[in-house]
């Protein structure tokens, strides 16, 4: 995005910044490929969610190598709520593969999957969301002619129980991670964005119509904190990490193949097999994962990091429910 011509930065605020022409490209896309399929409801998909530095990106990355997958990729990029009409006209370039801005050393290119569906989500509310979501998600399939849908979504945390009605046999994933090494990543990220998005403000736009508020100047907080701390505060990371993962600790018995993925055991192979039983994953693929090792020399507050820590423990005795 930091290389895009004048052209294309229209392009994409047209076609991924007013409602209206975003509508529009989707009832166009309905009206050429929707067909209805009974199915897709049925199918066991898979949705990635929760904080981001805590795996997501890898586990998505893992899975959609199976090939067994449909998920958004770069090359459907700015024609997300039209992705077979794109796809009809759209030649497709040759990009090298790139590290992407986060700096961690995960590469992309064209072919590689993202987390665009949120575009989906801040096109319609919540009755449309109910009415259409197996419709945008059949037009994925389609596209890609598969069966199953993968997606990654950080903020279809708030969503859980909405997606588990409309796809009861679907499986959820909810990556966890040492809350103070989660914590100080998720510092890390906001800062180098910042200085990101203030050297090139078309950064700014396109996290803000993909709605990724997650860093930088946009940043939004995932939850309202009692506590008064300024975002360049580990603490203030810490605290929303607890939060977080607090409120979706209450949910898990209330929806159906729902796990908590500990990212300290992504490099674990039998951990690893028995999450693809469970997404019932026909792969031979490792995944090659590396725990971060960084050294932290923050301040931190000592009451805040016991209840997470406590949190923490609990979050990893309910992710053994994978290998049951």
């Amino acid at each position: 995005m930091q290389n895009y011509n004048n052209f294309q930065k229209i392009l994409h605020e047209l076609c991924l910044g007013k409602k209206f022409i975003k509508k529009s490209l989707y009832e166009i896309e309905k009206i050429i490929f929707y067909r209805k399929n009974d199915w897709v409801k049925s199918s066991n998909h898979v949705f990635i969610t929760g904080l981001p530095r805590s795996g997501t990106t890898a586990l998505l990355n893992f899975i959609y190598l199976s090939d067994q997958f449909s998920s958004f990729l770069y090359e459907d990029m700015p024609f997300i709520m039209a992705p077979n009409i794109y796809s009809k006209i759209y030649k497709k370039k040759e990009i090298i593969r790139t590290e992407r801005f986060h700096g961690d050393g995960i590469l992309f290119d064209l072919n590689s999957p993202e987390a665009f569906d949120e575009v989906f989500f801040l096109t319609f509310n919540n009755e449309e969301i109910k009415k259409e979501l197996v419709k945008f998600i059949s037009l994925i399939l389609k596209k890609n002619n598969k069966k199953r849908y993968l997606s990654k979504n950080n903020f279809n945390y708030k969503r859980i129980s909405l997606l588990s009605t409309i796809f009861p046999n679907s499986t959820y994933l909810i990556p966890f991670r040492d809350p103070i090494k989660h914590s100080y990543s998720l510092l890390s990220q906001h800062l180098r964005f910042l200085k990101i998005q203030k050297e090139n403000s078309f950064v700014l736009k396109y996290m803000n119509f993909l709605g990724h508020v997650e860093f930088g100047i946009n940043h939004k907080s995932w939850n309202i904190s009692k506590t008064n701390l300024k975002f360049s505060d580990i603490n203030y990371w810490l605290d929303q990490w607890f939060i977080f993962y607090s409120d979706l600790f209450t949910k898990i018995h209330k929806v159906k193949n729902l796990y908590f993925i500990c990212y300290e055991k992504l490099n674990d192979e039998n951990y690893i097999n028995k999450l693809k039983k469970k997404i019932e994953l026909k792969s031979e693929n490792n995944f090659n994962f590396k725990n971060s090792d960084n050294k932290i020399s923050e301040n931190i507050d000592t009451v805040i990091l016991n209840r997470a820590n406590e949190l923490y423990k609990k979050l990893e005795i309910e992710s053994r429910k994978l290998l049951i």
